[in-house]
């Protein structure tokens, strides 16, 4: 039976994504793993693999069309193999990460639970809003334009996609005004831009003082708006400690001493990961995420690297850091963070992070508080190692490389003693790494 490719979820909100490009034609053969589209979020770029090796057929959706997550886009079939008859497709392979709406009856709006949410917090009546999921289901997007229009006095009822939505928004263009060429007049990313072109070039106007104006757009607007809620909703207690580097530096030495010129160097950000990892197996409550009234401890350690853009940010996650060793953590450090810039993650990159580094020591700064990844429970800043004056145990002065750790943690899912353990044997392993091999 032909396997379907289904557009992947790339985050625990996502509802839609927009396919940019197929990278391969129909009737290709492709090997599992092959990427085979390139997809964009309000987050990021990514690329969708071949689930399976076989021949690309039956594209459902065209590049520039958005699609809901867990939707089938493609089949991967073999050569003797037919294509299912729409009557008979199979549903979508991934489950939804929410339970499905309740379907639509004469008295109720086919509503996601996510877009309900929102709706509910904004005071949203959801039989006012026009959806634009499948079978006309309202989707988070949905609710959020309706508020963007009722709070600017305007008419929210326009038949957008999130897409055409959001490039209205980044574009300035009013969407009511677009002529929609997708299903019943539904307005697509492509009219948006197409007004865009059309539209007279406003007179640029100038402020006093300032010297560039930076729309809060895409990846940018998204950073904002989570890293907003994330320090509003989640009280955050942060704990600072210097770490004497020494045995760090010497183990990356010797680590280096035994590499071909082939293998990617040790990085300290790898170092780091490995011992968090530890650190997070003897702290499981540091490895876990708060869900409406309940605190979920995490079986898998899966640690996120965050990753600077010119653009953004973007925090790959290195899965099951614990039962991995230091030079296979430095080799997915280096491919992660070149995936990451290079604008080529996989879906598999950006799930399932239990905890969050980010280490700015390149950029020469000494320490600094990081604000947590929602909906994880911390987050561990790392700063620059310098060389200071240090007082030793025996009252003995001696030079050391010294590093400043700062760790932010969620005060609604640990207490202070929870987080300062975690710290504390954070610290033992960086100074003595031979513990993490015990």
């Amino acid at each position: 039976m032909a396997k379907a490719v289904i557009m992947p979820k790339f985050g625990f909100t996502q509802e839609t994504a927009d396919i940019i490009k197929w990278l391969v034609q129909p009737g290709t053969l492709v090997e599992a793993g092959d990427p085979i589209a390139e997809v964009t979020t309000d987050k990021v770029d990514m690329e969708v693999e071949a689930p399976a090796t076989g021949i690309l057929d039956g594209i459902r959706y065209q590049e520039g069309e958005t699609v809901p997550v867990t939707a089938i886009i493609a089949y991967i079939r073999q050569p003797d193999e037919a294509l299912p008859p729409p009557e008979t497709e199979a549903p979508p392979a991934v489950a939804p990460a929410h339970p499905p709406a309740q379907p639509a009856g004469p008295d109720t709006v086919a509503v996601t639970p996510v877009a309900a949410r929102v709706a509910a917090h904004k005071g949203v009546d959801v039989e006012q809003v026009v959806g634009s999921g499948p079978g006309g289901r309202i989707t988070r997007g949905d609710v959020e334009a309706f508020v963007a229009q009722r709070d600017a006095g305007g008419s929210a009822k326009v038949r957008a996609a999130p897409a055409g939505r959001r490039r209205a928004r980044e574009l300035d263009v009013d969407v009511a005004s677009v002529k929609g060429s997708g299903p019943r007049g539904r307005v697509q990313s492509w009219d948006v831009q197409a007004a865009h072109a059309t539209k007279p070039a406003a007179v640029p106007t100038t402020e006093a003082g300032v010297a560039e104006v930076i729309p809060l757009v895409g990846m940018r607007r998204t950073i904002a708006q989570r890293m907003q809620a994330s320090f509003q909703e989640a009280p955050h207690m942060t704990f600072s400690a210097e770490i004497d580097a020494t045995a760090m530096q010497a183990l990356r030495d010797r680590l280096h001493a035994g590499l071909s010129a082939e293998q990617p160097r040790v990085s300290m950000t790898a170092i780091l990961l490995k011992a968090c990892a530890w650190a997070l197996r003897r702290n499981p409550r540091m490895n876990a995420r708060l869900s409406e009234d309940r605190i979920l401890v995490l079986s898998d350690v899966n640690v996120g690297i965050a990753v600077a853009l010119e653009d953004g940010l973007i925090v790959p996650v290195v899965h099951h850091a614990d039962a991995k060793g230091i030079l296979e953590l430095a080799a997915e450090v280096t491919a992660v963070s070149s995936r990451a810039r290079a604008g080529k993650l996989r879906s598999q990159d950006l799930m399932g992070g239990t905890f969050t580094i980010s280490n700015l020591g390149m950029f020469g700064v000494d320490s600094f508080t990081a604000i947590i990844n929602p909906p994880e429970t911390g987050i561990l800043a790392v700063g620059r190692i310098v060389r200071r004056l240090v007082v030793m145990s025996d009252d003995d002065v001696a030079i050391r490389p010294m590093m400043t750790i700062t760790l932010s943690a969620d005060h609604r899912t640990v207490d202070g003693a929870i987080a300062a353990h975690f710290l504390n044997d954070l610290r033992s392993a960086l100074e003595y790494p031979a513990l993490m091999t015990m």
